[in-house]
């Protein structure tokens, strides 16, 4: 467990410390000087340092105190620190905060209060380290997959997302067919994409087909193919999408939109691999392998008599499922870097950034278009923005985060895809739906913490108990508490 450092000239204050850390378990370690406390910082596991303002008697006007925060701060920018300080270095403790202090709290101190913020900020701590631990992992992970495999470019951070493109790249040299399962712009054709480029038949024809868009009077001439005066206007022999992708991979796109006749047209070429152009009773056969995508929830579909179960079957050897972007929001900075660095070379603006207002705003919307969405706005932000630097107006985002009014996020089930057995989800079963039911709890926190009342009220002010508010801070990863201790740290800086 992470250990307290109390940093203190006076043997009483020491002993006091250690004593009420000791009953209320939790390992602190004591010393007197500044220059003790850094060499423990430097080889100690230390999970906040609780300093005093002053190391003489002759001294209090709390320079010591800044000049340790300081050092300290330069070692280790992310550690917690709270000053203790009497009323003769209140000044100097307020202006640490503008400089990142987490908190401070005068002698003498409260107990109970001392207690709760203490553990506030190792809980920080602890979750910080582990966040980076996760964050390097997941890193050394997505380098090795990239290594072995070709991801054609794909931008992402997210687990949900690495194990989605991991499954796609370890099945793509079967010749199984492949159902891709998600919402509208969630990334269903790069995928399709990956399985095509580090599959046997990467060097064949990889061709895309939208059976949604087909009209149904001409969907066996697109997919099958039509002879000279097959139907009106039939003037040349069209060929078609199966013939086309002959030796390599047909990518059936919005699968779940197609009629039931036309589904059973396509069951027949899937069985055999046999089919006629329109106007011909010559039969010819193709080799491809198949991918195919769909919004839709095919098992609900198939219950409502709308889907084919023997072509539900056919076409579900593997299913990959990609969740909407709200649930990895891992991804939503990454993605949007990469696109406004895209769109500022396009248009030829120099180097773009995002500022702290955009990525906040970005954060915290909900993203109904998922991936789609975000391009389209980054796209407008690059062109409306004349400096360098886009901002949440220019993403036509609130920009302190939160819903869109202008579109509501669908219903989770509505539509949503449902894992296939037999083949690894994305994301564990229950994990959605218990993010959901705490979005009101984490957003309390948040609220609190972005409010100058002290960390140790953060959780009072939610109204949550102390392993409730753990379980919360767990789901919306240290790195979100974070903002929201600088967010309260901002606060403090504009205090007059």
């Amino acid at each position: 467990m992470l250990k307290v450092l109390f940093i203190d000239d006076q043997p009483a204050v020491r002993t006091a410390l250690e004593t009420l850390f000791e009953v209320h378990d939790l390992p602190a370690v004591s010393v007197s000087s500044p220059d003790e406390a850094l060499d423990l910082l430097a080889t100690e596991d230390i999970g906040a340092v609780v300093q005093d303002m002053n190391f003489a008697q002759e001294n209090t006007s709390g320079a010591e105190g800044t000049a340790l925060f300081r050092r300290i701060r330069a070692l280790d920018p992310d550690m917690p620190v709270l000053l203790m300080t009497a009323w003769t270095a209140l000044e100097a403790a307020v202006a640490l905060i503008k400089e990142g202090a987490a908190d401070y709290m005068a002698k003498p101190w409260d107990d109970d209060k001392l207690i709760r913020t203490v553990k506030h900020l190792v809980s920080i701590r602890s979750l910080s380290q582990e966040n980076r631990r996760l964050r390097a992992q997941g890193s050394r992970a997505r380098r090795t997959l990239a290594e072995k495999h070709d991801l054609c470019g794909i931008i992402y951070a997210s687990p949900q997302m690495h194990e989605a493109v991991r499954l796609a790249a370890s099945i793509a040299p079967s010749d199984v067919p492949v159902l891709v399962t998600g919402p509208n712009g969630s990334g269903k054709e790069k995928l399709a994409e990956i399985i095509q480029a580090n599959s046997r038949r990467r060097d064949k024809p990889f061709v895309r087909v939208n059976v949604g868009a087909l009209p149904e009077n001409l969907f066996e001439a697109e997919l099958f193919g039509a002879e000279v005066g097959a139907f009106t206007g039939a003037t040349k022999l069209r060929v078609g999408r199966f013939e086309a992708a002959d030796g390599g991979t047909l990518f059936l796109d919005e699968l779940g939109t197609l009629p039931l006749a036309a589904q059973a047209k396509l069951l027949r070429v899937l069985q055999t691999g046999e089919f006629e152009r329109l106007g011909s009773s010559t039969t010819r056969k193709a080799n491809v392998r198949i991918i195919s995508a769909t919004n839709v929830d095919l098992p609900r579909a198939i219950a409502a008599g709308q889907f084919r179960e023997d072509l539900y079957f056919r076409l579900n050897v593997i299913e990959v499922y990609l969740p909407p972007l709200a649930d990895r929001p891992d991804d939503i900075l990454p993605l949007a870097e990469h696109f406004v660095a895209r769109y500022a070379a396009k248009e030829s603006k120099g180097l773009m950034k995002l500022g702290n207002d955009a990525q906040a705003a970005l954060a915290g919307h909900d993203w109904p278009g998922n991936v789609r969405e975000l391009q389209n706005r980054l796209q407008r932000a690059v062109l409306v923005e004349a400096s360098d630097t886009i901002t949440a107006g220019d993403l036509g985002l609130p920009a302190g985060g939160g819903r869109s009014e202008a579109v509501a996020r669908p219903t989770p089930g509505a539509g949503a895809p449902r894992a296939a057995t037999g083949s690894a989800p994305a994301t564990p079963p229950g994990l959605a739906s218990a993010d959901a039911a705490t979005d009101g709890e984490r957003a309390t926190i948040q609220e609190a913490l972005r409010t100058p009342i002290g960390l140790d009220r953060a959780c009072d002010e939610a109204q949550l108990a102390s392993d409730q508010h753990d379980q919360v801070v767990q789901r919306d990863h240290a790195d979100r508490f974070t903002l929201g201790v600088h967010d309260r740290q901002a606060s403090h800086a504009r205090r007059p």
